[in-house]
């Protein structure tokens, strides 16, 4: 097959290299720096297995030279980056292409439905295979951690084993088959996590308040973080049980991580080995560091991924305290970015 990868980031460096180097399929990258990238990629993997060695057949900044007679494409990018390369590759797409991503929390299906044809296969996984790094840009990257199991939603086609098929060789991972979109589309994984504790760091950040280090993001998680993502999610699971969405498909925050309480959600939150050392989003000012209301974690995950939730939330007469509380206060944030 022909495996184009759409993205040059953290996951893109993780999926190419992983892919190109565990399987015998043609794999292309679509990534904006192609100058930036050597013809080997290598992926450190964790519990210190042998790096792999991954050779992408092309990389290359031009949508028409990518997806040219490709079989599958997985997008690997942000929220704000979907639609763009959606609208890019879209006429060069083959007619039974099937179009995936790895994060589908940040409206996934939600723009492919609008801007590609309806009969164009469509697969996106509810969690990332695995958490990437970047170590060398273009050249090497880690992952930190394997999950024991995926799970994917497939629409519009009749071939959706296969599809899960194609995703589990793609990964190396034992793959479920969703029956919706929206259990995918709507995550309490990233979308939730990031905000609660983001909220809890800063909820009280004024312009000029400068602190004095930064603190690590996973290792110091807090009871305060912990209960604000076991409200949320709790609005969550009241909302799907009003969509289309099978009792039980997408697993409360304290069944995924094997807790009963926000006190043992945070000791669990901090005790994950691919967590480690993945430090707050903040800027070195003079006099120390403040939030960074550019990072991802404030770009993606409040205007793409909490986004779709508070607006389903509100569309269906969900009651929502506290997504409402901390979705307001993180578009604050943004409007103070963009200033």
């Amino acid at each position: 097959m022909k495996i184009c990868i759409c993205g040059g980031g953290n996951l893109g460096h993780g999926v190419t290299g992983f892919v190109a180097a565990r399987t015998k399929h043609e794999v292309r990258l679509l990534t904006r720096h192609p100058e930036r990238w050597k013809k080997s990629i290598i992926v450190n993997q964790p519990d210190h297995w042998l790096p792999l060695i991954g050779n992408p057949a092309l990389v290359t900044n031009s949508p028409e030279e990518a997806v040219a007679g490709a079989d599958v494409v997985v997008l690997c990018l942000p929220g704000f980056s979907i639609r763009e390369v959606l609208m890019q590759i879209k006429d060069s797409l083959e007619p039974d292409a099937i179009v995936g991503s790895v994060v589908s929390s940040t409206g996934f299906f939600f723009e492919a439905m609008d801007v590609l044809p309806p009969s164009q296969p469509l697969f996106g996984l509810q969690r990332v295979p695995f958490i990437a790094r970047t170590v060398e840009y273009g050249h090497e990257a880690s992952i930190l951690g394997y999950k024991d199991t995926l799970a994917v939603a497939v629409e519009q086609t009749w071939r959706k084993q296969e599809t899960r098929q194609l995703c589990e060789m793609l990964f190396n991972t034992p793959t479920q088959l969703l029956d919706s979109h929206y259990e995918v589309s709507l995550s309490n994984s990233n979308p939730l996590l990031h905000p609660s504790r983001l909220y809890s760091l800063w909820n009280n950040w004024q312009p000029g308040t400068v602190y004095d280090r930064q603190p690590l993001f996973y290792e110091e998680w807090t009871e305060e973080a912990a209960q604000c993502y076991i409200d949320m999610d709790n609005e969550l699971q009241t909302l799907l049980g009003k969509l289309s969405v099978r009792k039980g498909a997408l697993p409360t925050v304290l069944d995924y991580y094997e807790s009963t309480d926000a006190p043992s959600l945070a000791q669990k939150l901090r005790s994950i080995e691919a967590f480690k050392g993945i430090l707050a989003p903040m800027k070195a000012v003079e006099g120390g560091f403040v939030p960074d209301f550019g990072s991802r974690y404030f770009t993606e995950d409040f205007p793409y991924g909490l986004a779709i939730i508070h607006r389903l939330l509100h569309e269906k007469n969900v009651s929502s305290p506290t997504t409402d509380r901390i979705f307001d206060w993180g578009m604050k944030c943004l409007s103070l970015y963009s200033q």
